[in-house]
């Protein structure tokens, strides 16, 4: 690993992350839902913050920067498609664009859907991508502003990256995303066993984010609507991919 990386639960069930350079030292953070975890975590090692990665907009990922920038003045990156509804950035980027964490280079990935504008942060040397509301452990965002369509083509970008990545998503909804899958795929005896881990391990209070990617593809529905298998147990077996995944969605809603 290139990146040593911490977990922070913040807010209800909000997650944030510090990665820290193992070459330089260098501290970036992906996402703010609130400061005083953050600071806490960072005091605790001795880290200072260099710079604050932005997934999107919404106020759970944003709202604790402003104590941040005031204390340690990093540098703010998020994305240029949605720079008018960020905090003031100071590197704007677009899908391909490519940034460095002290010496470990990290990839822009356009994952609209949730909200347009939203993006991930991979780091290919570390096996590591934040997805925040986009893949999520087990699930995926509601589109509170994108389209089928967009979300499957996000979707579909991640589930192309090396399986062994590690998926660190923004939400502990891990437990409630299990129960709805296991409605859609009672058979999937990697899904059954998943969700008896996650049981342990919420009961342990252990956060079951990052998961890899690998297990994602093996269990989460929404990134299964292409196969067969997830046709048939839908019903919708001469259905596009982007369809069944519409209607896996639809159902998740109202789940």
């Amino acid at each position: 690993m290139t990146l040593e990386i911490v977990t922070i639960p913040c807010r209800t069930d909000n997650y944030a992350f510090l990665l820290r350079d193992q070459a330089t030292g260098k501290v970036a953070l992906v996402d703010v839902p609130e400061s005083y975890p953050i600071q806490k975590a960072l005091q605790d090692r001795g880290w200072k913050l260099d710079m604050v990665l932005l997934t999107h907009h919404h106020y759970d990922h944003v709202d604790g920067l402003p104590e941040l920038v005031e204390e340690y003045h990093p540098q703010v990156i998020g994305a240029k498609a949605d720079a008018n509804r960020l905090p003031p950035l100071d590197l704007a980027l677009n899908e391909g664009d490519t940034f460095t964490v002290g010496e470990t280079e990290g990839h822009i990935i356009d994952v609209s859907g949730h909200t347009i504008g939203h993006i991930a942060f991979h780091f290919p040397t570390a096996k590591a991508v934040f997805t925040a509301d986009s893949l999520m452990a087990l699930g995926c965002g509601r589109l509170f502003e994108g389209t089928p369509e967009m979300m499957w083509a996000s979707l579909s970008k991640l589930a192309a990256l090396p399986v062994d990545t590690l998926v660190y998503s923004g939400h502990e909804y891990t437990a409630s995303n299990a129960k709805f899958a296991l409605t859609v795929e009672p058979e999937n005896t990697a899904l059954q066993a998943r969700s008896a881990d996650i049981t342990a391990k919420r009961a342990a209070g252990i956060p079951t984010v990052p998961s890899t990617l690998k297990e994602e593809l093996a269990t989460n529905p929404f990134l299964r609507a292409h196969l067969p298998e997830m046709k048939t147990a839908v019903g919708m077996e001469t259905a596009s991919d982007v369809e069944v995944f519409a209607a896996i969605r639809k159902q998740k809603d109202d789940f």
